[in-house]
C-alpha cells in the first residue's frame, strides 16, 4: 500500500481509484473492506469518506497540475528529439558532440524557449536521452608517446622513499 520510492505518480490512476472507493461507498460497503477492494489503507478511505460527504464525488477528483505550466509542447519536445537525430552539425557545429550549450542553443532555435544548460539537461532526460560517451579515441593521440612516458618519465616523477634516512628532529622519535 503507499507509494513506492521512486515511483512516478500517474494522478488519472489515482483518481480513478479515488472514485472507485466514491462508488463503493455510496453503495454501503464498510471502510475497511473499501480499503482491501482498491489496495488502500482504511484510513485513506476513511478521509475520501468525509471528502465525499462535504462535496461530492467532485471532491474526489485531482487537482490541477501544482507549478508553473510547461513551456514545451508536446510537438515541441518532439522538434526538440528531430534536431538532436539531425546532429549538431545541422545547426553549423563542427563535430557531432552535443554539449548542453549546444541543446540549449538548439531548444532555443527550434521552440523560441531560452533554457540554462542545466535545465537543458534536465529536458534531454525527460525526453529519454543520456549522456554517452565518445567510443573511440581522439585521432591525434600518440600511442608510442604514451608508452615511453609511462616507461620513463612517470617513475621520475613518481614519489619514491630516500634510500638515505635523515636523522628526525622530532623528540618523539629515537635516532
Amino acid at each position: 500500500m503507499g507509494h513506492p520510492a521512486g515511483v512516478k505518480l500517474d494522478r488519472a490512476k489515482l483518481e480513478r481509484r479515488r472514485l472507485q472507493a466514491a462508488r463503493l461507498l455510496q453503495l454501503g460497503v464498510h471502510e475497511a473492506e473499501v480499503g482491501r477492494r482498491v489496495g488502500v489503507h482504511r484510513q485513506s478511505v476513511n478521509r475520501w469518506a468525509k471528502q465525499l460527504a462535504q462535496g461530492g464525488p467532485q471532491a474526489l477528483k485531482r487537482a490541477p497540475r501544482a507549478g508553473r505550466p510547461p513551456q514545451l509542447s508536446a510537438s515541441d519536445r518532439q522538434r526538440i528529439v528531430q534536431g538532436l537525430q539531425r546532429g549538431p552539425e545541422a545547426l553549423g557545429y563542427r563535430t557531432s558532440l552535443w554539449t548542453a550549450w549546444r541543446v540549449a542553443d538548439l531548444i532555443e532555435r527550434e521552440c523560441g524557449v531560452r533554457y540554462s544548460t542545466v535545465h537543458a539537461w534536465r529536458v534531454l532526460r525527460a525526453l529519454g536521452w543520456t549522456p554517452q560517451r565518445p567510443a573511440s579515441r581522439a585521432l591525434e593521440r600518440n600511442e608510442a608517446a604514451i608508452r615511453r612516458w609511462k616507461r620513463v618519465r612517470w617513475p621520475e616523477l613518481k614519489k619514491t622513499p630516500k634510500s638515505e634516512a635523515k636523522p628526525s628532529s622530532s623528540s618523539m622519535k629515537a635516532d
